[in-house]
């Protein structure tokens, strides 16, 4: 038992990669380390942060989430089956003649068109997150304990193209970073 859950936990634990890290104290000095260490040939980095930092997004040069588009599709999809639910259990399945009425009406059947709608791109809007985020990671690897709090990091492998430690590190300080240190993430 006991080598199968070393065995899952292995499979959820994502692969460590060795690098430079450079540690900040002030998000706005993080901020302008990124841009130019995007501007020094390093294209692909990672930036730690315990909250969300304005204008990381532009200075790491990431495009935009692909999460909306998805969500788009799958409410498509959902307005779509809940059209055709609706239409095939009053219609087709199950037809009741009341009064005259319609077999199917639109107006009587929006709000569960519209629960389908939310309830489809909702949870692919999980399922996506979980799945690009590659969740869940267990025991992931830890730069420094006090970037869940109040510190700033930026993180480079040394598989990136162009990487050269001493010049990170003379580029980390020189930007204001307060530790620099080989490590692994």
């Amino acid at each position: 038992m006991a080598d199968l859950i070393t065995k899952i936990e292995a499979a959820l634990r994502g692969p460590g990669q060795k690098g430079i890290a450079g540690i900040w104290t002030d998000e706005h000095k993080l901020v302008e380390a990124a841009r130019k260490t995007r501007e020094s040939g390093i294209k692909k980095f990672e930036a730690i942060s315990p909250y969300p930092l304005h204008g990381i997004d532009d200075a790491m040069n990431i495009p935009r989430s692909i999460i909306p588009y998805i969500a788009f599709a799958a409410g498509l999809t959902g307005c779509t089956f809940g059209v055709w639910f609706t239409w095939w259990t009053s219609a087709v399945d199950w037809p009741l003649i009341i009064g005259g009425k319609p077999l199917w009406s639109l107006a009587a059947f929006v709000p569960v068109i519209f629960e389908c709608t939310i309830l489809f791109a909702a949870l692919t809007s999980v399922g996506a997150m979980i799945f690009l985020n590659r969740l869940p990671m267990i025991d992931p690897h830890t730069i420094d304990p006090d970037l869940t709090s109040h510190k700033f990091a930026l993180f480079v492998a040394e598989s990136e193209s162009g990487y050269d430690a001493a010049k990170l590190e003379q580029l980390f300080r020189s930007q204001g970073a307060s530790d620099v240190r080989r490590t692994e993430f």
